[in-house]
């Protein structure tokens, strides 16, 4: 059955990695649907997100090829444990002052902000999951969205469980 796989991946912070760990992906006819990295707790290491989809027998192939490489300290599927996952949105959107007001209750009603105000666009920022980033993007898309920029999904295990 297919589905979406949250994978962590502890890597060590060294030039090259990200290309390695996705070129694995691509060499293997697997799709990335979002990637994250930034730093771990560990210094020295950085954390990867990846989410992909595909079937238990793709996860296993995955995490095995993964330990093959050199620079892959761990791999966790994430979405195997209760987790938390976020995204970031920007969003420009055609914002004239007689719309304004409207757009405001869009933004307050979803908890996002307002970052960056000129005459005829807001930016407007909001986290959340992918779900609530596409409903609110739904939602401003008739003012006209101009520009929009998504970070790709990071997550976490829920609780102790430590990816």
């Amino acid at each position: 059955m297919k589905r979406n796989y949250t994978i962590a991946i502890l890597v060590n912070d060294q030039p090259g990695v990200l290309q390695r760990v996705a070129g694995l992906f691509g060499r293997r006819g697997f799709n990335i649907e979002s990637i994250t990295v930034g730093a771990s707790e560990e210094p020295g290491l950085s954390r990867m997100v990846i989410v992909t989809a595909g079937d238990d027998k793709l996860l296993e192939q995955v995490s095995k090829q993964l330990y093959k490489l050199i620079d892959v300290i761990k791999v966790v599927d994430v979405s195997a444990s209760p987790m938390v996952e976020r995204e970031l949105a920007l969003i420009k959107v055609s914002a004239d002052p007689a719309v304004r007001p409207e757009i405001l209750g869009v933004v307050e009603t979803f908890r996002a902000a307002v970052v960056d105000i000129a005459p005829t666009t807001l930016i407007v920022q909001v986290v959340g999951s992918p779900e609530k980033i596409d409903a609110m993007i739904e939602l401003l898309r008739p003012y006209g969205i101009r520009e929009l920029s998504r970070t790709g999904i990071t997550a976490m295990n829920r609780g102790t469980v430590r990816s």
